[in-house]
């Protein structure tokens, strides 16, 4: 069933046409923070307690023996010289040892990857700055890591651990990655899925630069396989690749950080990948894709790992430019469940709260909570993409006919958004779901909505707006293969009109300003 239809020709006045109580809770708004008061700036020393719609463990940050190896001596004697040798010495001998701190001092250093190790603190001074190699071989030999979300042996991140416990990078200095010379010249273009052999297990699927004209070029910090680790206070600048990105690990604060990828692909800020028990708060991102993201592999070789994101918490934090400044997928395979975003500003994003999918990715999005959060957007305030593009899925991507489900059907249901402020936007809601798994289960309850155009439904199963005034010039509703679409509380801020109400669309309580 398809609607297309101007709110202005379809509504009408139901009831309490001067009933004041209709829209928001203004009261629950005015104390939803501006950017000043979010972000990497206004980072409190102590970690406050987390409260969640679900279970999550106390957060603390992690100690470390007394120990330390202060290298400022071995690295001036170093001049310019690659370091990587003289850090990884002392990390090394550190975690022998039993653990402490390996302080980086003022100056800038050059260095190849840096692999952490167990009760090992990696301190950067305010003032120190880490330079990574743009030289394939610095990263060399391949390890095992993911890359968009497909397990492969390659080139991994400039700082990276692999089944290690009690690791922190800390401290004000700045991390510069490798997005030029030889990392930037060979980095892929081509669909991932047309370069690696998902038919190999995943150690033989190595791809170290050494045999290909193209290489994965390194994420920037990026632990696999590690439980408790701790990134406080560090700037990240010109990553090749996503930015922070903890795989496969449990119990992962990250607080305080300032990511600057602006205008770089693929620079994700922070991506959270089939990983558990998180708590992501007071960072700042400006990036060239999206910003705050959750994943959990993609199609047969997620559903292989069969790993979720789960019990994951961002909170005060600052998304600045960015495609999505909270986005979840679009791998979902392991399945995406048990997140809660709070106190968020979203700053010139081009789309605020961001749900992608496609039909061969599996898995999906459940128990998603999203509250108390201020947006000024370049354009969708809150959007599903299920479908993809031909580019990447073919045939897939066209919405009808409708598949028979299977095991690469995605799904998305049982998302809350509640005590929002839209600021500037295009689209208020967009959704496009997939015919044979509609987006199912969606509420949103108390928002303060300014845009340019309205709405935009398709395939989509018990949708309820409730509490909100809605501010927009284009009131083009369109509604394609939906149910249970119910508009409750809402005030409609669309310079007047003769109104009527569809069949469709329920709207109680609704009134037009």
């Amino acid at each position: 069933m398809r609607i297309l239809v101007s709110l202005i020709s379809i509504l009408f006045v139901l009831s309490c046409k001067n009933n004041p109580t209709i829209g928001p809770d203004k009261r629950l708004l005015t104390s939803i923070p501006t950017k000043e008061q979010v972000g990497h700036r206004v980072m409190p020393q102590n970690i406050a307690p987390v409260s969640a719609p679900f279970n999550m463990p106390v957060f603390k940050k992690p100690t470390f023996p007394a120990r330390t190896i202060a290298l400022k001596d071995k690295l001036l004697e170093n001049g310019d010289l690659i370091a990587t040798g003289i850090i990884q010495n002392a990390i090394d001998e550190l975690s022998v040892a039993g653990g402490g701190k390996v302080i980086i001092p003022q100056g800038t250093w050059k260095t190849g990857r840096i692999s952490l190790k167990s009760n090992v603190n990696l301190h950067l001074q305010q003032g120190a700055v880490l330079q990574f190699s743009t030289d394939v071989k610095d990263y060399q030999p391949a390890v095992f890591t993911r890359i968009e979300s497909l397990e492969v042996m390659s080139l991994a991140a400039c700082i990276y651990a692999n089944g290690q416990e009690n690791i922190a990078i800390t401290g004000k200095g700045k991390l510069i990655g490798p997005y030029a010379g030889e990392i930037k010249d060979r980095s892929y273009l081509e669909p991932i899925e047309t370069l690696v052999d998902l038919s190999k297990p995943s150690t033989e699927r190595i791809h170290d630069g050494s045999k290909e004209h193209w290489v994965f070029p390194p994420k920037f910090i990026s632990p696999i396989n590690c439980k408790n680790v701790y990134i406080e206070g560090v700037s990240l600048e010109n990553t090749a690749f996503w930015n922070i990105v903890p795989t496969y690990c449990d119990n992962v604060i990250i607080r305080g950080v300032y990511v600057n990828s602006y205008g770089i692909p693929r620079g994700d800020g922070i991506d959270v990948e089939s990983s558990k028990n998180v708590l992501i708060e007071y960072c700042t991102l400006n990036t060239g894709d999206d910003c705050f993201t959750m994943k959990s592999g993609r199609g047969e070789d997620g559903l292989k790992v069969n790993k979720p994101t789960e019990n994951v918490v961002v909170r005060y934090c600052l998304a600045q430019k960015g495609h999505g400044g909270i986005t979840c997928g679009s791998e979902t395979a392991g399945t995406i469940r048990n997140l809660y975003v709070h106190d968020c500003v979203f700053e010139g994003t081009v789309v605020g709260i961001r749900f992608k999918t496609r039909r061969p990715r599996g898995g999906g999005g459940e128990h998603l909570y999203y509250d108390r959060i201020r947006m000024n957007l370049e354009a969708t305030a809150i959007k599903w993409d299920m479908l993809g593009t031909p580019e990447y899925v073919g045939e897939l991507a066209e919405r009808l006919p409708a598949r028979k489900v299977n095991n690469l059907t995605p799904f998305y249901r049982d998302i809350s958004i509640t005590n929002i402020i839209i600021e500037n936007s295009t689209h208020f809601l967009k959704i496009y779901g997939i015919p044979e798994s509609p987006m199912t289960n969606l509420m949103i309850d108390n928002v303060d909505a300014t845009g340019t155009n309205f709405i935009t439904i398709r395939d989509a199963v018990n949708v309820q707006i409730n509490n909100a005034n809605i501010k927009t010039t284009d009131t083009t509703m369109e509604i394609i293969g939906s149910q249970n679409i119910q508009f409750n509380n809402v005030l409609f801020d669309v310079n007047g009109g003769k109104l009527n109400k569809p069949e469709e669309v329920l709207f109680n309580h609704c009134k037009i300003q």
